[in-house]
């Protein structure tokens, strides 16, 4: 009587190396889809305030300016791009490396494009030659955003229209060392980016230009906002604060 053909069970070794080969195929994809398409990011400080907040967590757009090959911007400053590219427009809020220190990810909103000229007189940004328009707000639920470190701040909101964005920025009324820059010229490829805490930002009045090949993406989404004084910070007047602020989940970053 004959028997039906069965398969020979695997030995343990041999069910290691596939189920090894599994998740490296699952880790691959997962990588693959970050470099790609979206990626997780944290707001560590508080230049971008008040449109974004310390402990907001972000989801950034990779392919916002064209489809890149996977990978291919981990490791040096210039992706290859498999569609476009298309260019950053006024106002957009991107991810991108430090030029100083490309292992560092930093987030601003995009003010001069390649040709501009940029200045700030009397704490008013122009771009060519014209001012950002900009209109003083009285906005207590911005006011009461702010971690109490820095209620001593003689801060004002302004409603600005940068490019297509309609945004928020505020200004230190007290503080006497940005009221005026130089004229920057934006070189060619180039972009000048600034945060919307205008007197407590490190930005591009400070340390130059962004290049193009730098920038990782925009960021679009809010997905989650938790921020936290870190052990080390218990104590120091200058830690963040404990806030989970469920009602900024799911908005979109003007």
């Amino acid at each position: 009587m004959e028997t039906p053909n069965t398969k020979p069970e695997l030995s343990k070794k041999e069910k290691f190396k596939k189920e090894e080969k599994s998740y490296a195929i699952i880790i691959f994809s997962l990588l693959a889809f970050r470099s790609t398409f979206f990626e997780p990011f944290r707001i560590p400080s508080d230049s971008l305030n008040p449109t974004l907040l310390t402990g907001d967590f972000l989801l950034v757009n990779k392919f916002s300016y064209g489809f890149k090959l996977p990978f291919s911007d981990w490791f040096n400053t210039n992706p290859t791009y498999l569609t476009g590219p298309q260019r950053p427009e006024r106002g957009d809020v991107i991810v991108f490396k430090y030029p100083r220190d490309i292992s560092l990810d930093y987030i601003k909103r995009v003010i001069g494009l390649p040709g501009d000229t940029v200045e700030m007189i009397d704490k008013v940004v122009y771009v060519n030659g014209a001012p950002i328009i900009a209109k003083e707000v009285d906005d207590k639920e911005l006011r009461d955003s702010l971690d109490n470190r820095y209620k001593s701040y003689n801060f004002k909101q302004f409603q600005n229209k940068t490019g297509g964005h309609t945004h928020y920025t505020q200004i230190d009324m007290n503080a006497t060392y940005s009221v005026n820059t130089p004229k920057f010229t934006v070189p060619h490829d180039n972009y000048f980016v600034m945060g919307d805490n205008r007197d407590l930002s490190g930005d591009s009045r400070m340390w130059g230009f962004v290049p193009f090949g730098h920038i990782k993406g925009k960021a679009f989404l809010i997905w989650f906002s938790l921020s936290f004084p870190w052990p080390w910070q218990m104590g120091n007047p200058e830690s963040e604060e404990f806030h989970f602020r469920p009602w900024r989940i799911g908005s979109l970053i003007p």
